[in-house]
């Protein structure tokens, strides 16, 4: 993976994040690197504040293009704007006061800009254990009756930032996209507070009820996927859910606990990992992760399940994706991306042209 800050993996994966999502409307190319030209490296406080101004001056020209009527304009800057906010929230602690109103600002200008797309995504709510699990139905075109793929994100995404690639490169495939705040992710942590879970075969089942029961889709044509931390739940889910057709694991997770065991109590994301499984501090944080492995688990997958991982992945070891690969008695494929080429970094950050075969896969096998 290339490094903005050579010093800083973690800055510098942000920015290869924002990077990869302008492909797809989630920036673009100069602004993101001009912004973290700013940054003070290492410094989170910077990090917070270069991106927001970042975001607040696409908010400016999307409402200004809004306003003069140039609706192409002003759904562009709105979604630009969307991701840079979203990015901005990324290292806030829970406690910070500006998360929050952060964050809502970060979705109210997707749904701005999404509202101004020829076909926009619908906003869903999907009820779970008294509350709600926020969401986007992403309808590809003429795909009424068609596949239908179920996708949650990781430790840190919002389903927001699933319209900057996926959303996108399912629906050109004719395949829609249901892409989910799961427990402990985006709204359903900020606004309903609620907490991950090892079981997240529970959140799986009641999204998978409720899209066949609520949209036009093919039920012998729908799957499951999940992205970097997802890739343990998207194997969980399709382990204990065997009514959908296909799995993709996006990163693959063998045993989220020994991942953190060899991470200090100071990890950048050590923070988040507590905030979304809610607790205060890192020993009650790896005691929740004990739950967390694929061990009597993935030979219980019975539908074709494709794994992406790459090789120099810095925070889930391509070992993970082995293991998990050799647990399988399904019909498998694995795609291991080589290392030092583009795309070999965590989740593809520094490559999307190389989930391009996964996608691919989905639709063949669909």
């Amino acid at each position: 993976m290339w490094h903005f800050f050579p010093e800083n993996y973690m800055f510098s994966y942000q920015v290869q994040r924002a990077l990869t999502q302008s492909l797809y409307g989630g920036g673009e190319t100069n602004e993101v690197l001009d912004t973290a030209s700013k940054i003070e490296v290492g410094n989170l406080e910077s990090f917070h504040k270069e991106w927001l101004a970042q975001g607040r001056r696409s908010l400016s020209e999307a409402n200004q293009a809004l306003d003069e009527g140039r609706t192409i304009s002003a759904r562009a800057a709105f979604l630009r704007a969307a991701n840079y906010l979203r990015t901005s929230e990324f290292f806030l602690l829970p406690t910070d006061g500006r998360k929050f109103p952060t964050y809502q600002s970060s979705v109210a200008a997707f749904q701005k800009g999404a509202a101004l797309l020829p076909t926009p995504p619908r906003r869903v709510e999907v009820p779970f254990e008294g509350s709600t699990l926020p969401g986007y139905y992403a309808e590809a075109p003429g795909g009424a009756g068609g596949p239908l793929m179920i996708l949650f994100g990781g430790l840190d995404s919002t389903a927001e930032e699933f319209f900057f690639g996926p959303a996108q490169l399912l629906n050109e495939r004719g395949i829609s996209l249901l892409m989910l705040d799961g427990p402990g992710q985006g709204g359903a942590l900020r606004l309903h507070h609620l907490h991950h879970r090892f079981d997240y075969e529970v959140a799986g089942t009641a999204a998978l009820d409720w899209a066949l029961a609520n949209l036009p889709m093919d039920p012998q044509r729908i799957g499951i996927m999940a992205v970097s931390m997802g890739g343990y739940m998207a194997a969980r889910i399709a382990a204990f859910e065997p009514r959908f057709k296909v799995c993709a694991i996006w990163g693959a997770v063998y045993d989220y606990h020994e991942i953190w065991a060899n991470r200090p109590d100071t990890h950048p994301l050590a923070t988040i990992l507590q905030h979304i499984v809610g607790v205060d501090n890192m020993k009650d944080a790896r005691e929740k992760l004990s739950h967390y492995n694929l061990r009597g688990v993935a030979e219980k997958i019975s539908m074709p399940t494709y794994i992406l991982h790459g090789e120099d992945d810095r925070q889930n070891p391509v070992s993970h994706a082995y293991r998990t690969f050799n647990d399988l008695t399904c019909p498998r494929t694995l795609n291991v991306v080589p290392a030092s080429s583009p795309g070999s970094a965590h989740c593809q950050i520094d490559g999307f042209t190389r989930t391009f075969p996964m996608y691919d896969w989905i639709q063949k096998t669909l």
